[in-house]
């Protein structure tokens, strides 16, 4: 039996008879509810800081999150320093603002760069990103998906020396065994002990080499055509900036009458957050007000994604080896073939195509989003 029932559309259709507006349905509330969710969800951001011990790292990233995450840190002294490896220590705090929840995990790296032979330092450190994936892979690979915990390095701030000519040969190395896997964005540390001419000249000169070398740095994305001339502006001030020059101070010094975060010295005082003494305003504005969830989408569409593939890739592999090993076809004279063997033959070349085809699917994804 077939209804022959009519519905009337409920919103009106506006003629010249008729002013009434079209109904509210309610639909435009979505980001509001997609917002609510997500506050109420909190977030991860997990910011991994590497380069040579008294660079200012601990006092940058104090400064950018206004806490305190090194209390408890001892100091080594010289002969320890000589004997350290390189560690990878992990430091989480739970930051609110405005009713939004922040659970921010800081990966410290103490010792890297500091041996004399700094030949693969950097080892423990890729080796503990592909850890992260690794378990986010096997989290989403299991039964509990709702719950999964994001322990993935979304950024990693790349601590340069100020006092060489560029980047130097360990520089280089770092960068690269890493661009693959995070988003680097390179610092000039303890600006402050450069004129600003030797910092453009700096800048420039790391930019050069950069791309000389092939490095792959965080890109910032392309702004939409409508997107507000305010944060057009911001974009263009912060690629031009790069790489940040930066100073780090969590002391409050008395300066023009007001009370500033700076360092004071005997020819005057250097302000953290005076945009013409260092760029620490713009990577704090790049780092969390306008670019955080982009960090993470990278993170998870870009780096994850290619360590998944290879990860599905090389488990095809290892598949299709184990079943070649498992069940050998028997050579058998052409005269008298066997209908199980030939069954068996075509199953198999059936299962490799279909994995074959899997993997190609994926990498093809994989090329649309690199386009």
């Amino acid at each position: 039996m077939t209804s022959n029932i009519r519905y009337k559309s409920r919103i009106p259709v506006k003629t010249e008879d008729s002013t009434e507006e079209k109904q509210y349905v309610g639909f435009a509330t979505l980001p509001n509810q997609v917002h609510r969710k997500s506050v109420k969800k909190g977030f991860d951001f997990t910011l991994m800081v590497a380069g040579e011990s008294g660079m200012g790292k601990s006092t940058l990233v104090n400064s950018l999150f206004l806490t305190d995450l090194y209390k408890d840190r001892k100091l080594l002294n010289a002969e320890e320093r000589i004997n350290q490896t390189v560690e990878i220590i992990k430091h989480t705090v739970d930051i609110e603002e405005k009713g939004v929840k922040l659970k921010l995990t800081i990966v410290d790296t103490p010792g890297f760069g500091d041996a004399v032979n700094n030949n693969e330092c950097w080892k423990p450190i890729t080796d503990y990103i592909d850890q992260q994936f690794e378990q986010y892979f096997r989290d989403e690979s299991g039964l509990n998906r709702k719950n999964i915990q994001d322990n993935r390095v979304h950024c990693c701030l790349y601590f340069i020396p100020p006092f060489g000519h560029g980047l130097r040969p360990v520089d280089v190395e770092f960068m690269k065994a890493l661009h693959e896997k995070v988003n680097i964005i390179p610092l000039i540390a303890k600006a402050d002990c450069l004129t600003p001419n030797e910092i453009k000249k700096l800048k420039d000169r790391i930019r050069e080499e950069i791309d000389k070398f092939g490095i792959k740095v965080y890109q910032f994305p392309e702004c939409d055509s409508d997107e507000d001339e305010e944060f057009k502006q911001l974009d263009k001030e912060l690629k031009e900036c790069t790489p940040f020059a930066v100073i780090g101070s969590n002391t409050v010094v008395e300066a023009r009458g007001q009370r500033v975060r700076g360092r004071l010295y005997p020819w005057g005082i250097v302000e953290v957050e005076n945009q013409s003494h260092c760029d620490f305003v713009k990577l704090r504005n790049m780092l969390i007000r306008s670019h955080m969830h982009d960090l993470k989408d990278v993170t998870c569409d870009v780096h994850y994604e290619n360590y998944r593939a290879q990860c599905i890739q090389e488990m095809t592999s290892k598949l299709a080896q184990d079943n070649r090993m498992e069940s050998p076809i028997p050579i058998l004279p052409l005269s008298t073939p066997d209908v199980e063997t030939e069954k068996l033959i075509k199953m198999k070349d059936e299962e490799l195509k279909r994995m074959q085809e899997m993997l190609n699917k994926m990498q093809q994804q994989m090329h649309d989003k690199d386009q």
